[in-house]
């Protein structure tokens, strides 16, 4: 017997994959402040996949060819200069539950498919689960690892870059497309609107940690694994709803970050406020607006990426 024979296995093989690559593809949603978008993009997602389960389709596909049309609708409207990024996304976020309502009436309701891609069933995943999760998370570090220090140039300094010459309009859609996989993988297996907390919790919860991209980054993708694998055993032994426990696994992580991290609340009354935006070492591109509240607002971010040899 195969050891992914087991279902906790397998459920235990497909926490840690989505951990390493939700915790790392959201370090850039929050360096772009794109948390907004991406609490969108499990709106989006929903027609397509309602319209899979009424055709027969894939809902991998389905999702994904959703999310892709979401992510050209952001790029196209935020283009216009009486239009932003915010409108764009707004629009797509209600436009996209309404179609999925419509197509959901259409249909006579939820049926178990359906169902368990928007509530997610970690417990349940099965071979073609993992395949897709393994083959797009490859596809999206090996993106990221590529582009890293292209990506957090146009996050800091995108007019800059794009005076030197860089596609930024092809990089930010690229970026959106990554944020769409992400989501469309991991919704079967905690449910669409829990997918946002395995994308932005371990990123923030980094980003308390240590203030240099190199390092969160990684550390990111740590904690992701970490939240779901304990998450997962949590709800195994206790017979709780996987994706609830992993994002109260998360939510842990966060508030204890909070109070005792090096840039969290206990530190910040030691010592006088620190400056109120992101800067970056002499040499480097214009700062952009830190993250955080002035209570737990963490120290500039330390960019090596981008300070000049």
């Amino acid at each position: 017997m195969s050891w992914l024979d087991s279902y906790a296995h397998r459920a235990l093989l497909e926490a840690a994959l989505l951990g390493a690559v939700c915790g790392a593809i959201g370090l850039h949603v929050l360096l772009r402040q794109l948390g907004f978008f991406a609490m969108a993009m499990t709106h989006a997602t929903f027609p397509g996949v309602a319209l899979a389960t009424m055709t027969g389709f894939d809902l991998y596909l389905g999702g994904g060819a959703a999310g892709v049309l979401g992510c050209l609708c952001v790029v196209g409207v935020s283009r216009r200069r009486d239009q932003g990024t915010g409108t764009a996304t707004g629009i797509m976020l209600a436009a996209g539950f309404a179609l999925g309502v419509a197509l959901l009436s259409a249909s006579n309701g939820f049926n178990k498919n359906l169902e368990a891609f928007m509530t997610g069933s970690l417990l349940t995943v099965s071979d073609h689960d993992l395949a897709t999760t393994a083959g797009v998370g490859a596809v999206v570090l090996l993106v990221l690892g590529a582009l890293h220090k292209e990506f957090v140039h146009g996050a800091f300094d995108p007019e800059g870059q794009r005076a030197a010459g860089y596609p930024v309009v092809a990089l930010e859609l690229l970026l959106l497309l990554l944020v769409d996989a992400v989501i469309v993988v991991t919704a079967p297996a905690v449910g669409v609107m829990l997918a946002m907390s395995l994308i932005i919790g371990p990123a923030a919860t980094a980003r308390l940690w240590t203030d240099r991209i190199g390092s969160a980054l990684p550390l990111a993708a740590a904690l992701g694994v970490a939240a779901c694998v304990i998450g997962l055993e949590v709800s195994i032994r206790w017979d709780m709803a996987a994706g609830g426990t992993i994002t109260l696994v998360i939510a842990a992580l966060f508030l204890t970050a909070l109070v005792v991290s090096p840039h969290g609340i206990r530190a910040r009354v030691r010592r006088p406020q620190g400056p109120t935006t992101l800067s970056l070492p002499a040499g480097s591109p214009k700062s952009v607006p830190a993250y955080g509240s002035s209570m737990t607002k963490p120290e500039p971010w330390k960019c090596d990426e981008l300070t000049e040899d």
